[in-house]
């Protein structure tokens, strides 16, 4: 239409052009969805690997805690103290210390490649050395994938300011 805004001037499209246009679309829609569904998955396994780090913790099992952190983990505790891998298994392997209950909560995993964020709640009561004790505390954790697995390098746990 002569004198009509440009922006109302209606384009035509071949019919192969928008069928290519088409097509990428979807492939593009495709290649989102699956990386979406990845990064679910592997959400989901850290969040796994974190309850199984805290059964093990709660049952002493030295193996399993040495096969999820990382040679040059490090973890520093509701006191402020810091521990690397050796120190964390000699310390939770201390039989001085029984733990009752170990429960996380609210853990949102954030991926970035191969390394993941985890934050959440975690709850921890027993007794150390004959008295009783208890933890309410926010957690972060980092995991890295290393030679293909998931394996925490440092861990950070504080009790909140009241």
């Amino acid at each position: 239409m002569p004198g009509a805004p440009a922006c109302a001037k209606h384009v035509a499209m071949h019919p192969r052009k928008k069928l290519a246009v088409m097509v990428c679309l979807l492939t593009a829609f495709s290649v989102v969805a699956a990386f979406a569904q990845d990064h679910e998955k592997e959400a989901a396994a850290i969040k796994l690997l974190e309850m199984k780090w805290t059964e093990s913790y709660k049952q002493r099992n030295i193996e399993i805690l040495s096969s999820l952190l990382a040679e040059d983990f490090v973890i520093t505790i509701e006191d402020g103290s810091s521990y690397s891998k050796t120190g964390y298994i000699s310390h939770s392997a201390d039989g001085s210390t029984h733990v009752q209950v170990a429960e996380l909560s609210d853990l949102k995993v954030r991926l970035h490649g191969d390394t993941a964020v985890v934050t959440g709640q975690y709850h921890e009561r027993g007794e150390s050395n004959g008295k009783p004790y208890e933890y309410h505390d926010h957690l972060t954790d980092v995991w890295m994938k290393i030679r293909g697995n998931w394996q925490v390098i440092a861990s950070h746990y504080s009790v909140p300011y009241k």
